[in-house]
């Protein structure tokens, strides 16, 4: 692996760290003031990101997209991170589970989303099954030519800005020695599909203004049109697109631990106390060595991943890895920086409360610590056996 940045990365780098600092950065404090983003802002940022050349960049070519490496694209992902995330939402990144559509499905769903045209939101999480997704009460049963869908969805991010779903249910049960096992299939659903409904969800202390959504599904009738790859093949789509979106969590941890370190670096510089500046203060100092290097390694790691994945390697554990080191070396940062700027660091005068509040999510969604740490386990124990 060569550990420079090509001309073209470094031009990704600083175009969209640009992008952030001049369109994302002003407008967050309204969004944490108000909880909202305005239609009409997020409105201007799309098309803004539309006319930069980056919207659904993590499309190939050939569908309209940038086509960005996994590597490209983990280096976007990353300076994003440093920004809002009500307010990157609009930077454009669809679900690339949509390369699965087939057939009307591309010019229905794919294509129009890849051009920004049509948002989309991902549906899997319940209230009874958040890791365990095979523990989803959410079912669609056959009827006819259709399938009827009932239960909810919970903490569905973007839900409010989406045209459509992606949503997986229950499609039936097989018998096994460990147990009964659910079927899962993955269904596009259009907002206003009758028996369906978006209602808004639960007031979080993380990233205000990127709501999350409760779906529910009363009787609502879907035809096979809807089924997004095949029927009962829902984990099978889930496991080809769905598992690399945990780079993106610890790419997103990674710009964000480095902004906040920014504010840390300079208040320790600035700020003066017994008459010199605290960052001559050794327990200031090596908490900012510390820092530094844990970004740095979290970072390394996350690049590694991504890496991995382009050279067509083997990648679960590295990338479950990198999930659960730069989340949790996140809330360490977050926290430090916190303590360096003292009680200012709690007032709202400083981001650093916010930074702090945010950076406690991303230990859970996109599978929890310890499902990494699973996945990590099983990974090294498997080939022995155990």
């Amino acid at each position: 692996m060569h550990f420079g940045l090509s001309d073209e990365q470094d031009m990704i780098v600083k175009t969209v760290r640009s992008f952030v600092e001049k369109e994302i950065y002003p407008h967050e404090a309204l969004v944490e003031r108000t909880g909202q983003v305005p239609r009409e802002l997020g409105e201007e940022i799309k098309q803004k990101v539309i006319d930069l050349g980056f919207y659904a960049c993590n499309f190939p070519e050939d569908v309209g997209g940038a086509g960005l490496s996994h590597l490209d694209f983990t280096l976007v992902e990353r300076e994003l991170g440093r920004g809002s995330m009500a307010l990157t939402h609009f930077f454009g990144r669809p679900q690339n589970i949509l390369m699965a559509c087939e057939g009307e499905q591309r010019e229905k769903y794919l294509l129009p989303a890849v051009r920004g045209e049509r948002m989309d939101a991902l549906a899997m999480t319940e209230p009874d099954a958040g890791s365990d997704v095979r523990g989803m009460k959410c079912s669609a049963q056959r009827d006819g030519g259709d399938w009827v869908v009932n239960g909810s969805k919970h903490f569905i991010s973007g839900a409010e800005h989406a045209e459509f779903f992606i949503v997986f249910v229950a499609t039936g049960v097989d018998e096994t020695p460990k147990g009964p096992k659910k079927r899962i299939t993955c269904f596009l659903v259009d907002r206003g599909t009758p028996g369906f409904e978006v209602r808004e969800g639960y007031a979080s202390v993380s990233h205000r203004g990127y709501k999350n959504y409760v779906l529910y599904f009363d009787n609502c009738r879907l035809p096979d049109a809807q089924v997004l790859g095949e029927v009962d093949g829902g984990f099978a789509v889930m496991n080809t697109w769905l598992y690399a979106t945990r780079l993106t969590v610890a790419a997103f941890c990674v710009g964000r631990a480095r902004r906040c370190f920014d504010h840390a670096l300079s208040y320790a510089a600035e700020r003066k106390q017994f008459g010199q500046q605290i960052a001559k203060f050794q327990g200031v100092s090596f908490q900012i060595a510390d820092m530094i290097t844990e970004i740095d390694a979290a970072d390394w790691l996350t690049l590694s991943g991504a890496w991995r994945l382009d050279e067509g390697l083997e990648a679960n554990r590295e990338i479950a890895s990198a999930k659960l080191y730069a989340s949790e070396m996140l809330a360490r940062v977050t926290d430090a920086t916190l303590q360096i700027h003292g009680g200012m660091g709690l007032m709202d005068d400083f981001p650093i409360e916010r930074f702090w509040r945010d950076a406690r999510v991303e230990r859970i969604w996109d599978g929890t610590s310890e499902i990494q740490r699973h996945i990590i386990s099983r990974d090294l124990f498997r080939p022995l056996g155990a």
